[in-house]
């Protein structure tokens, strides 16, 4: 089993045509047809905008342009995005510029929270899911019978290590509850494979590393800038080329492993086609992944010392401190002190620059 990963080379005066470029390296109109609807899965970790965190303007704007410039039914494209307990998607599509990029493109921003949400019986093999919502797995009713597009970013995780364009379905078809997935997460990131599969025609990723997020991701990173796009129709294959670059080795991060193994996608770069800039694959950011304090916290409720305590503490009505903890420490405490010193670093960059221009 092959598969193909696009790379390109980028810079902040070019990005926009060259993702059409990157795009077409990997003929993606090969895998996302015209005459279906197309979900483009935005990815948002913090309602605040930070560097690597979420989907950035550009790469929207790069990917919608290359679509409509293609022939694709803005009528078709359904940009989409999902809440979590801490995070808001219609603030986030504000902060983070989806919002004039969106409307120059003439399409709406749909916020998840707002549809309508069916429980789906997959038939696929899923490893804990099942369990894990035992009433049934909760899915947007929109999403069925629809191509999807992911739009993530290279960065780190302090769950999986490195996050994608596989992780990026766990924010799209499971709702905001979806951290009670978290103590098996690498096998939540499987069955998220077997779902896409059940659900969907095509899958598709396109992926920005003009900025990349290092060690406590996926919010309290160190932005490096790396100047580099990669797109691919199995984002297994993607995620595994990114997390090289990163400096992991991707068949020791056990989602990717797992998946390979299933059949799933391939997550050993020995046997991915490269196109486009393909000596970058050997490039070695040297990154490490680190928990942040809320994920050091969570993993310590969920695999640690204080698991007698998980259901009071994230099953019950005292829930609400979790994301109330969070909250203080992500907003209230790291984003106006480390956060705002590492964002006017990122300012005074091309990339910080473009950023400001959109």
């Amino acid at each position: 089993m092959t598969s193909a990963v696009a790379l390109l080379r980028t810079r902040p005066e070019t990005v926009v045509e060259d993702y059409g470029r990157l795009m077409r390296l990997v003929k993606y109109d090969q895998a996302l047809r015209r005459d279906q609807d197309l979900i483009l899965k935005l990815n948002l970790s913090w309602t605040k905008y930070f560097p690597a965190c979420s989907s950035q303007p550009w790469q929207v704007d790069g990917v919608l342009t290359t679509l409509l410039e293609d022939g694709f039914d803005r009528a078709r494209i359904f940009p989409v995005e999902n809440k979590t307990v801490v995070t808001d998607p219609v603030a986030g599509c504000r902060n983070n510029k989806w919002a004039p990029v969106l409307a120059r493109h003439g399409l709406p921003f749909i916020p998840l929270p707002d549809v309508e949400w069916v429980v789906y019986p997959f038939k696929s093999p899923l490893l804990k899911l099942n369990d894990i919502f035992p009433e049934g797995i909760q899915i947007p009713k929109m999403y069925i019978g629809k191509n999807v597009c992911q739009l993530p970013s290279v960065k780190t995780h302090g769950h999986t290590t490195t996050t994608g364009a596989v992780k990026n379905a766990f924010g799209g078809l499971l709702k905001e509850v979806r951290h009670y997935a978290h103590e098996f997460i690498h096998e939540v990131m499987v069955d998220l494979m077997y779902m896409q599969r059940e659900l969907h025609g095509a899958l598709f990723a396109v992926m920005d590393g003009t900025v990349m997020g290092d060690g406590a991701g996926p919010r309290t990173m160190v932005p490096r800038v790396g100047n580099l796009l990669l797109a691919s129709a199995d984002s297994v294959a993607i995620d595994a080329i990114a997390a090289k670059i990163m400096g992991f080795d991707p068949l020791a991060i056990p989602y990717l492993r797992m998946c390979q193994e299933r059949g799933l996608g391939v997550a050993d770069p020995r046997k991915i086609e490269l196109v486009g800039d393909t000596d970058a694959a050997a490039i070695n950011m040297g990154f490490t992944t680190s928990r942040s304090l809320v994920i050091w916290g969570d993993q310590l409720i969920r695999r640690g010392p204080l698991r007698p305590l998980k259901r009071l503490l994230l099953h019950s009505p005292l829930v609400v401190w979790a994301p109330f903890a969070s909250n203080v420490y992500h907003d209230w405490l790291w984003y106006p002190t480390v956060g705002r010193a590492r964002i006017r670093a990122f300012a005074e960059t091309p990339w910080g620059r473009l950023f400001e221009r959109y």
